[in-house]
């Protein structure tokens, strides 16, 4: 990369930074709503981690759990990440004190009657957090916001067991919370502007980066993720293995591929013994007792300090499902099967109006999914690509996979030879 193009890209992400900052369709003149006090429910690893954020800025935290065991557990835990960027030198031993005196726990809902801001940090259950609401809508106050911190489910499903569904909104923080940059602001249908526009700027006081994004399976990250899982699974079905797969995406940049990915978040996560889900891959490997980093054995072998080598043993169980022999596929042939349909859902995800602009998309991939920095998210590096390249290869790519639906949006764009950035949705419409 030249000098040049390093300028261009950095002043690109400065630029597209400030403009998710801005909902274009707020209301600004009317944000009265102040957030003196907070309250989380979950103390886990998410619930703990979006604890710190408030406290270190000052905000008292209230923090509910469903028993003393797990409520002492995610206490110890905030204190424990505390204390270790103490010993780290990122500020004094005091200061440990202090944050932590801003966080009390309970095991009663009931205490969250004065907070202003009450956010769910539970299990990703759509019935478990309609629950909640369902409590929440009996005990929180009437100008109280309540968020979600699902990952991708209905908010205006959630909404709905409400009778405030003006005052829900969806608060995506990534794991861990208290490092991790970005947070998915998540618009309902019949969300309040001025509780967007504070929750747009809350985040940013507790130093996030928010992304006001709408209403969809998955929102838009992890919609975007799961299209190139689609596809890297898709290539071990045809013979490539895992580690060719993660070697290539790890040359465009990713530090990790998508089989290091799910090694290391748990191959049994959303999975139980017996169960049949749509990765039979997976599934059988589960089976196999492989199921990550955590065991040792996953896609990839392990060893005492978990590093990793390619398994005979997974290849043997791939192969006895799929029923091909292993074939090797170019890296830059592994890279557009997996990186163009993302582009492909990108501008699906516009055509939609679930984001407000091209370069919001490239905020999300850049600052919670480790999209590469020197190609500047998935918009900028369609528009590199070219978009007429992006859809010759789709169309490619559609004829071996139906799950492949190409966006109009993208056929436009290619046809009128024009750029993804330049595309113009009209701003964020809740749906």
């Amino acid at each position: 990369m030249t000098v040049s193009d390093q300028n261009h890209l950095e002043k690109y992400v400065q630029d597209a930074l400030k403009d998710s900052y801005n909902p274009t369709n707020i209301n600004k003149a009317a944000m009265d709503i102040k957030i003196k006090s907070i309250g989380i429910i979950g103390a886990g690893t998410m619930g703990g981690g979006i604890a710190m954020n408030f406290a270190n800025i000052g905000i008292p935290v209230k923090l509910i759990e469903t028993n003393s065991n797990h409520l002492q557990k995610g206490i110890e835990q905030i204190h424990f990440n505390y204390q270790r960027s103490a010993d780290r030198g990122r500020f004094p031993q005091q200061e440990v004190t202090e944050r932590m005196s801003r966080i009390t726990g309970s095991v009663s809902i009931e205490d969250l009657r004065d907070c202003d801001l009450i956010i769910e940090a539970v299990f990703e259950d759509i019935e478990i957090k309609k629950g909640i609401f369902l409590k929440l809508n009996k005990i929180a106050k009437l100008d109280c916001i309540v968020a979600s911190n699902t990952s991708g489910l209905d908010i205006n499903e959630i909404a709905g067991v409400t009778d405030r569904p003006g005052n829900v909104i969806g608060l995506h923080f990534f794991s861990p919370a208290n490092v991790m940059k970005l947070v998915e602001v998540v618009q309902g249908k019949l969300t309040n502007p001025k509780v967007v526009q504070r929750c747009m700027e809350l985040a940013k006081k507790i130093g996030k980066i928010p992304v006001l994004v709408g209403v969809c399976e998955g929102f838009v990250g992890n919609r975007i993720l799961w299209v190139r899982q689609m596809q890297a699974i898709r290539l071990l079905k045809v013979g490539v293995t895992p580690w060719d797969i993660d070697k290539a995406l790890n040359q465009f940049g990713f530090k990790m591929g998508p089989f290091q990915m799910s090694d290391l978040a748990g191959l049994d996560l959303g999975w139980s013994k017996g169960l049949k889900t749509n990765n039979p891959i997976k599934d059988a490997l589960c089976e196999a007792g492989r199921r990550g980093q955590k065991t040792s054995k996953g896609y990839y072998d392990y060893d005492s300090n978990r590093n990793a080598s390619p398994s005979e043993e997974t290849e043997k169980i791939i192969k006895g499902i799929t029923k091909v022999k292993k074939v090797t596929m170019s890296p830059e042939e592994i890279i557009e099967t997996c990186i163009y349909p993302m582009i492909n859902e990108a501008v699906k995800i516009l055509d939609e109006n679930k984001i407000q602009r091209p370069s919001d998309i490239d905020v999300v991939w850049l600052f919670g999914y480790g999209w590469p920095k020197d190609k500047g998210g998935p918009m900028f590096y369609g528009d590199k690509i070219g978009s007429q390249k992006v859809l010759k290869k789709l169309e490619e790519l559609s004829l071996v996979d139906s799950s492949i639906s190409i966006s109009k949006l993208l056929y436009e764009t290619a046809s009128n030879g024009a750029d993804f950035l330049k595309i113009e949705t009209g701003g964020l419409i809740p749906t």
